[in-house]
This record gives C-alpha cells, sequence and structure tokens, in this order.
C-alpha cells in the first residue's frame, strides 16, 4: 500500500508559495514582534470599540479578511490578530504574521473538555497536542504527539502563579474533525492522556517550529463532551473569560 501522503514530510525550508508573494510589505508596515492570536472575533470587536486597538494591515483571506492591529500595554506595543478557526486557516495567519515581521507568539481559545471535572472556564495549559489534523504533518517529521517547548509551558505557568490564578496543565487533542468527536474517539483520546479538544493547537506548535519562533497557548474550557450527551455548557459571561485569558496572553507574550 502506498504511504499515506500527508506522512511524506518534506524539510526543505523552502517553498513555491510562500507569504512574500501575496503582499510586498511595501506600505514599510512593522507590526511589533510580540503577538496574540485570540481566537474570538467578539473580543476584538470589543477591544476596537473600547479603543485599545489600532488597525494597522489587513491579511488578505478567502473567508473574511483578518486585521492586524496594534496595542499599547503600558510601555510594550503587541500585535493583536484573531487568525480565525481550524489548523489550516490559524497557520496560514501565522505564516503571514511571520512573513510581515511578528517573531513570538502566544495564542488563547476555548476548547471542549473530556474531564467533566474541568469547570466552565477553567483555564488549561497544553504542554502537548496530539496531532488528529493535517496541517501540522507539513511542518514537522509525523508523530502522535507534539509536545511544546517546555521553557515556555514554565512561563505560561509563572504568569498564572503570580496572578494567584488556579490552571491545570495537559495534553491536549487537535481535531479537523468537529462532528467526528465519537464516544469511541473521546474514550481512545482520555486513554492517551487528552484533557481538552480543539483544533488548533498541534498545526501551530508544528508550524512555529518550523519557523524558530516562540510559540504558546491558554485554553479556557466550554463544552463537555465526555458525557452520553454534547453538554454545552452554555453561559451568559463567555466574554469574561476570553478577556481573562487574552490579558494573560499578552503578560506572557511579552515576557517570550
Amino acid at each position: 500500500m502506498e504511504q499515506i501522503p500527508l506522512l511524506e514530510f518534506d524539510r526543505d525550508k523552502s517553498s513555491i508559495t510562500k507569504p512574500s508573494k501575496i503582499h510586498t510589505n511595501d506600505r514599510g508596515i512593522q507590526p511589533p514582534g510580540h503577538c496574540v492570536l485570540p481566537m474570538s472575533n467578539s473580543l476584538i470587536e470589543k477591544l476596537q470599540s473600547e479603543g485599545r486597538l489600532e488597525k494597522i494591515w489587513e491579511i488578505y483571506s478567502p473567508f473574511i479578511p483578518i486585521g492586524v492591529y496594534k496595542l499599547e500595554h503600558g510601555d510594550s506595543l503587541l500585535t493583536v490578530v484573531h487568525p480565525g478557526i481550524c489548523a489550516p486557516h490559524v497557520v496560514a495567519a501565522l505564516e503571514e504574521l511571520i512573513s510581515l515581521g511578528c517573531n513570538k507568539f502566544v495564542a488563547c481559545g476555548t476548547a471542549g473538555v473530556l474531564n467533566p471535572e474541568l469547570e466552565r472556564g477553567s483555564i488549561i495549559i497544553p504542554s502537548s497536542a496530539l496531532r488528529d489534523e493535517g496541517t501540522s504533518y507539513h511542518y514537522y517529521p509525523p508523530s502522535r504527539v507534539i509536545d511544546m517547548d517546555q521553557e515556555v509551558v514554565m512561563r505560561l505557568e509563572s504568569v498564572l502563579q503570580n496572578n494567584k490564578v488556579d490552571y491545570t496543565v495537559g495534553r491536549t487533542w487537535t481535531t479537523d474533525g468537529f462532528y467526528r468527536e465519537t464516544k469511541g474517539k473521546v474514550a481512545k483520546r482520555v486513554s492517551e492522556g487528552c484533557i481538552t479538544v480543539e483544533m488548533e493547537c498541534s498545526a501551530l506548535i508544528a508550524a512555529a517550529r518550523f519557523h524558530g519562533v516562540p510559540f504558546g497557548q491558554y485554553l479556557v474550557s466550554s463544552d463537555d463532551v465526555s458525557g452520553e450527551e454534547w453538554d454545552l455548557r452554555k453561559v451568559d459571561n463567555k466574554m469574561q473569560f476570553q478577556e481573562k485569558i487574552f490579558w494573560l496572553s499578552v503578560e506572557v507574550c511579552l515576557e517570550l
């Protein structure tokens, strides 16, 4: 049987397709190197309405334009971008941002839980990710799991500890199949140590490592897929959780 194409990793760093061919940066855009990637457009809209973000660029996307914003935080400047959702989309945005000059990244978003003890709004630091998506295999040799850089994990922990925020460190399951989280798959992932499920982490780890830039991520728990039925665990204060991990992400990103 022929090898599955996703397992044909090519170590060649060059590519015929590259972000620099889409934009030449002829406007002299130089976004701050530290970049936070919140997986929430509603959070971007709220920060904009509060006058915290200055739009400095727009990344082309076949879905919706991806705004690149500058954020002043104390004496520091950061880039803030909602890169979309799902591995191919967010990694394409990451490629564009690296091409523009960003070189330190922290993502923050929500995740489903595989352990009901993780209450709605719990903060999780992914220490590793199970690669059940396709994008990461174009950036890192085939493996079942990819680890977050331990030094980055320690920095993520340190910021939470300094802010007296409770958290859990563990493995996340990154999947492309949002509507294929079956009971059997959930049980298998739990047996492999996964405590959350989301759609971007393993791909972002792989792409960041490929390009030699530090990357970390905070997750906040949302729905629960651990039981007999899907528990959406809807709440009215979702934005509160998103803002909390965003500002923590800003803090840790400036320390990378």
